[in-house]
Parts: C-alpha cells; structure tokens; sequence
C-alpha cells in the first residue's frame, strides 16, 4: 500500500510542476515573447470567429465569392494558431487556455450584431486584419529585441499573409464610383 501511495504522491507533485520548457533564453525575455505572442494568439482567435461569423451570415448579390473568401481567410487564420501556441511553448512560456482568457487580453473586437451589409463586413475585417498586421510588426519587435530568430520568422510571413488578406478584402469591397469605375 504504501508504495501506491508514493506513486500517487509522484503523480500528484507532476501535475504541479511548472511547465519548464528548457530554453537559452532569459526569463525575462520568455516573458516577453509569451505575453507579446498570446496576445497574438487571442487577436487571431477573435479575427479568426469574427471572419467565421461574416462567413455564415453573409448575404448579397455576390454571396458566393464573399462566402467562399471568408471561408479561406479563416482557415488561414486558424492555421496561424498552433504554430503560435507552440512557439508560447517553446521559449518556455505557457499559452492560452481557454476562450475566457483569449477575451481578457484580445485586442480585436467582436461583432455580435445581428446583420452587418456585407460591404461594411469586409470593410471591417480588412481595418482588422490591417490592425493585426500592426500588432504582429510590434511582436516581431519584441522577438528582435531578445534574438528570437524562429518567431520573428514565422511572424513575417504571418504579416505577408495578413496583407494579403487586407489587399483581398480592400479589393472586393471597393466601390464602382458615379462613372462606373
């Protein structure tokens, strides 16, 4: 019995370690990144439900091609998350766990409107993707800061792609003007 007990002890003194993820960087500097790159995490999640949400409830003459850009914006939105989490991970920090969290630290806002115009949706997920891109510039400043070389090459092409989107969605909702142009 008593050797049970000390395989229960041990298991219950694993479950309280800390997450130590070995890693040459200072704490300070795993502090840093983690905070700058959840922060992320959460703006990508919250963009991520927000595209999905304009996606489902979008109307409109040009329903298909909105419908189906929104859908691929969002899959590489979602696409961003894991590598983000796992590089919190990987310079020993701990990442996000659960949506009450991602909303205390998310700096994109919701839309829970019950109709939004289509055009004022992609006007409003390209001013947020465009706003993303600004928060992954500030990210990448933090990762320069403390020689992080694998984030901050990961968030360069995250802030190409994010562009992209911001283009994409600037040209599908720009507006022929009183000539037809």
């Amino acid at each position: 019995m008593a050797k049970s007990e000390t395989k229960e002890e041990r298991l219950k003194l694993r479950r309280k370690a800390p997450l130590n993820t070995p890693t040459d960087l200072k704490p300070a500097a795993t502090k840093d990144i983690a905070g700058a790159l959840n922060t992320v995490l959460a703006d990508v999640f919250a963009l991520y439900l927000k595209t999905k949400n304009f996606h489902w409830h979008m109307s409109g003459p040009h329903f298909r091609d909105y419908h189906l850009l929104l859908d691929e914006q969002a899959d590489q939105l979602f696409a961003m998350t894991d590598p983000l989490a796992e590089r919190v991970r990987k310079v020993g920090g701990a990442t996000l766990r659960s949506i009450g969290q991602i909303s205390k630290i998310q700096r994109i806002l919701d839309n829970d409107a019950d109709y939004v115009e289509p055009e004022d949706m992609l006007k409003e997920l390209r001013e947020d993707n465009t706003t993303l891109a600004a928060r992954l510039r500030e990210a990448h400043n933090v990762c320069d800061e403390h020689r992080d070389i694998a984030s901050a090459s990961l968030i360069e092409v995250w802030i190409d792609e994010t562009e992209r989107r911001a283009w994409f969605l600037f040209e599908a909702g720009r507006q022929r003007d009183s000539t037809g142009h």
